[in-house]
């Protein structure tokens, strides 16, 4: 990682996504780097102020941080692995948006 945040357009596009993860619908957005790189992640949860959507959005506010100090979104994929193949929000969102 570089350490140094790459700062992103304040007016950018933005992706939604809605997906079921543990039997909770969420809906996740994706920003991007003018590159095409994933820029940032938002997680909101339908059942709104509960500990799984809590968890989810400080989740995605954390990638996003990582994300724009250099961290590749494979490394986060891959450090959300889990044996089973079960996963939280966030790499359910991540494995949705590689489709």
């Amino acid at each position: 990682m570089t350490g140094l945040r790459t700062r992103l357009n304040d007016r950018r596009a933005h992706w939604l996504f809605r997906f079921e993860c543990d039997g909770q619908s969420y809906t996740g957005g994706i920003g991007r780097f003018e590159d095409g790189r994933i820029a940032e992640v938002f997680i909101n949860g339908t059942k709104v102020g509960t500990a799984a959507e809590t968890n989810a959005q400080d989740a995605a506010i954390v990638a996003s941080l990582a994300l724009q100090h250099g961290c590749p979104v494979e490394t986060i994929q891959h450090a959300l692995a889990r044996e089973g193949g079960s996963a939280g929000p966030l790499a359910t969102l991540l494995r949705t948006v590689e489709r």
